[in-house]
């Protein structure tokens, strides 16, 4: 003899190896599509070329730290290479032993930074940040002659 409350549990229980059966096969019933945009990397390219004479740089989280190891084994890119670097949308840093300062990936995948870099820093609205300067102050107006330099 069935109760009411034994027919419920057996809904309860079909009901829940539907369930089961959904979620085991959710994964396997399509492919997946891209991620979604605040997930995707962007080839970001950083150009430190022009600064004289050749040091480190760090993008905190996406490169080896310049401060952690001996500068003769030391891992992280130098200024006389360009690195490209896999970045998700967000807030960076770009660090070097004489200046940091804070940039940008947009969903879009393009850097962005502020209008106050622009005498040392290029690329804004790019997939590339040029750094041009050894040190971001003072902006005084004239470009210093000691960033006229040839490596």
């Amino acid at each position: 003899m069935r109760t009411r409350f034994s027919r419920q549990w057996g809904v309860a229980l079909a009901g829940a190896a539907m369930f089961g059966v959904l979620v085991c096969a959710w994964p396997l019933s399509g492919q997946a599509g891209p991620p979604p945009a605040h997930l995707r990397e962007h080839p970001i390219t950083i150009d430190a070329t022009q600064l004289v004479p050749a040091s480190w740089w760090q993008v905190p989280g996406a490169t080896p730290s310049i401060y952690h190891s001996d500068p003769d084994s030391l891992d992280a890119p130098k200024t006389s290479e360009r690195r490209e670097l896999q970045l998700k949308p967000g807030k960076y840093k770009f660090i070097a032993f004489t200046f940091d300062f804070p940039f940008a990936v947009n969903l879009s995948g393009m850097v962005e930074f502020s209008k106050a870099l622009d005498q040392c820093v290029e690329g804004r609205g790019t997939q590339t940040l040029v750094i041009k300067c050894k040190r971001t102050y003072p902006h005084g107006g004239q470009r210093d002659q000691y960033y006229e330099q040839k490596p």
